[in-house]
């Protein structure tokens, strides 16, 4: 990290897109801002039809869905709250009436309602556990009846279904003041691992990406101020902060045939910051 007062400007590879996704049906969860965005944007571009949910910036949601259209793709938006049961069974209904099936599940909603632990509410405390925690697990159980239902499609993709769960560096790494968002990531880690060891058998894939420190505006007073980004990168040992692309791009590799043998696992996309670089000297 240099000691000037310049934020990185951080230049994302170019990556050529090789249709690796091509006939399939996604649906992003959280898909109008930061990381859900990219990640819908991303797998539209390697072919896939995607489904975008929101909660509340309709606006927003729609600009994502043009995005995809005005590049050729196939998209619709759908409003609903996935910690509710009967507003994600309504959001797969619709789906299906419009593109038939699902392929490929991305749970990526989350929110964050932090407080000291001694003055949490339990109203916080079960708000992030029903979006973060439930919510995939509501998701994830509507995508595997459709999965097991239809089965593997070979000329479609080589697994039955696929489901990549956004976690966190915070479901292996302790966050004070933050307990109820690392339990709901901890949590996220052991639902998709033992969701992938029951399914595996009937060819459904199941695995989590734990992003590190990722430019979004859930975390925006953490990288905002070159004072703010240079403390955040006495965590990072790769010395940038990631961008929502990076994680986009494990994903749509992570939901492609590329990876049809990986299953169970959480992939930590974090500059290292899993490596405890307080560590790296005097350890």
């Amino acid at each position: 990290m240099n000691d000037s007062n310049e934020l990185p400007n951080v230049v994302m590879p170019h990556c050529p897109h090789r249709n690796l996704l091509r006939g399939q049906k996604a649906l992003v969860t959280g898909a109008s801002s930061g990381i859900g965005k990219s990640v819908a944007v991303y797998l539209a571009q390697e072919g896939a039809d995607v489904v975008i949910n929101f909660i509340g910036d309709k606006q927003a949601a729609h600009e994502v869905m043009e995005t995809i259209r005005s590049n050729g793709g196939k998209s619709i938006s759908i409003q609903a709250d996935v910690s509710s049961e009967a507003q994600v069974q309504a959001m797969f209904a619709q789906m299906f009436d419009n593109f038939g099936t699902i392929d490929i599940l991305v749970n990526n909603a989350g929110l964050q309602q932090d407080a000291p632990f001694h003055k949490m509410t339990l109203a916080q405390w079960q708000k992030v556990i029903d979006v973060n925690l439930t919510g995939q697990f509501l998701c994830a159980r509507e995508a595997i009846r459709e999965f097991k239902r239809r089965g593997v499609v070979p000329e479609i993709s080589s697994a039955a279904g696929k489901i990549i769960g956004i976690s966190s560096v915070h479901e292996v790494i302790p966050w004070a003041g933050h307990v109820n968002y690392a339990a709901s990531k901890g949590g996220v880690k052991m639902l998709n691992k033992s969701i992938a060891q029951e399914v595996a058998p009937y060819r459904i894939r199941v695995n989590s990406v734990a992003p590190g420190a990722i430019r979004t505006p859930i975390n925006q007073s953490a990288w905002e101020t070159p004072e703010a980004y240079n403390k955040l990168m006495n965590l990072v040992p790769y010395k940038r902060i990631g961008e929502p692309e990076d994680i986009a791009r494990t994903v749509t590799w992570l939901a492609s045939d590329d990876a049809d043998y990986i299953t169970g696992v959480s992939l930590f996309v974090d500059g290292g910051m899993t490596l405890y670089p307080g560590f790296a000297e005097g350890g």
